[in-house]
């Protein structure tokens, strides 16, 4: 029962980590961009919440509030982060390389503008949330309010999130762009529409993420999207980034493996086997486990 309670622990946190990779792995198909300053769009959602809360309270209607307040602040913060930053870049045919360096630089700026806005300030804060409730599954086995909600809602999300990929205008133009972006601009698609598009459903999901991510374990500060951010990168190369389903199954597998070794081995490994296994997946199989190889032609 051990296990299967680790296990449970594993699903609640790789949900999280599955919501954040998606962002990840849509902008790098998209725009081929490796957008680091994604966790700290993860932050702006915690912190929008953390003040919707403190005014609406813990409630139902409070907590659908903070969601809601999340998504479109970070939806906003992420339009503008690809408008004034990344776009100039695109429009220049900027190497890449110049891409990862404004991405790190974005970064930076909103982890240090937050440490010094008074109404943040570089101190931890305790995020409100609904008191805690555990569920008796079976002797041993237990699963608390919030670990269900977490659950739940990455499911839903992810879900709509497949659906608008697959099944909508918009999720289609997507994938003509990440296919053949010159092609698709021929077809009338705007690749630069689309990009910015992209950029806000993965905002979308990150300010989810960093509402059930500071519920879960309920704290802010302004790096505090430093290191979801890096480890849903790593499940994004896991799982295969570009794909969307490769996002989600390496989300789950690394919030597993993180929460397991923590509990049967040291938390002071729990980091640690997140990296070794980015180390292990660029040296066996650098697509990922449902990326798929390019021969590129130089």
């Amino acid at each position: 029962m051990i296990f299967l309670q680790q296990l449970m622990n594993g699903i609640s946190l790789g949900s999280i980590y599955a919501l954040i990779a998606l962002g990840f792995s849509m902008v790098y198909g998209i725009a081929k961009l490796l957008n680091f300053a994604h966790g700290d769009v993860l932050m702006i959602g915690s912190y929008t919440a953390f003040f919707v809360l403190a005014v609406t309270g813990t409630d139902i209607q409070g907590m659908v509030v903070a969601f809601v307040a999340s998504m479109i602040i970070c939806a906003i913060f992420s339009l503008l982060i690809e408008r004034f930053a990344y776009r100039p870049l695109r429009d220049r045919g900027s190497p890449r390389l110049n891409y990862l360096i404004t991405a790190i630089a974005v970064s930076i700026i909103l982890q240090n503008t937050a440490r010094i806005l008074p109404f943040i300030g570089p101190n931890p804060q305790r995020f409100p949330h609904p008191p805690i409730v555990n569920v008796q599954i079976a002797e041993g086995l237990q699963v608390s309010n919030i670990q269900i909600i977490v659950i739940v809602l990455s499911a839903l999300l992810m879900i709509a999130l497949t659906y608008i990929i697959n099944y909508t205008k918009r999720g289609k133009a997507m994938r003509a762009v990440s296919f053949d972006a010159q092609a698709a601009s021929l077809m009338g698609i705007s690749a630069s529409r689309i990009i910015a598009f992209t950029f806000v459903l993965g905002a979308v999901m990150a300010g989810a993420g960093g509402v059930l991510f500071a519920s879960a374990y309920p704290q802010v500060t302004p790096t505090m999207g430093m290191m979801p951010g890096l480890k849903a990168f790593v499940a994004a190369v896991l799982g295969g980034i570009g794909s969307v389903p490769g996002a989600m199954l390496g989300g789950y597998m690394l919030g597993i493996a993180e929460i397991l070794t923590a509990g049967f081995i040291s938390s002071q490994f729990a980091d640690a086997i997140s990296f070794s296994i980015l180390i292990i997946v660029l040296l066996i199989r650098p697509s990922g486990i449902l990326g798929k190889n390019y021969r590129v032609k130089v």
